[in-house]
């Protein structure tokens, strides 16, 4: 199984952000990142995901390890909704990041995923350095 840790960072919000991963595949480590001059904490969160599923064979078995609730729950639980009711939320409103969103969901069907919460700034020690990757990419 691929392990895949994720982040976003934002200088500002909106303002300067940064995205990073860590893939973890056959022991091999690769890190990616990347950033945004307008951008938002929460789009950095989605873009690592998306970024970091790019870059792995289609049909991979993938555990994604992110500390944003917003990712996790969005594409676990939210989404279903969201879709059914033409990517509104629960408010009525239109949903947010939708072309992220979107992509993301594009993205997770071409695998089998298992979304994975781990707490920020914790004991987690890849979480804090792609944590460290996705700040950097951002300043």
């Amino acid at each position: 199984m691929i392990k895949i840790y994720t982040d976003g960072s934002c200088i500002g919000n909106p303002g300067k952000g940064g995205w990073a991963a860590i893939i973890i595949n056959g022991g091999k480590k690769t890190q990616i990142k990347g950033s945004k001059k307008n951008t938002t904490n929460n789009q950095m969160e989605l873009l690592a995901p998306i970024k970091a599923l790019k870059k792995i064979p289609k049909g991979s078995k993938v555990q994604i390890f992110t500390d944003s609730k917003y990712v996790k729950s969005g594409i676990t639980v939210w989404i279903h909704n969201w879709k059914k009711n033409g990517w509104k939320t629960a408010n009525k409103q239109k949903v947010k990041n939708i072309e992220l969103w979107t992509e993301l969901d594009l993205l997770s069907n071409e695998f089998e995923i298992k979304w994975s919460w781990v707490k920020a700034h914790s004991t987690d020690k890849l979480n804090n350095e792609v944590d460290s990757i996705a700040r950097e990419a951002a300043g």
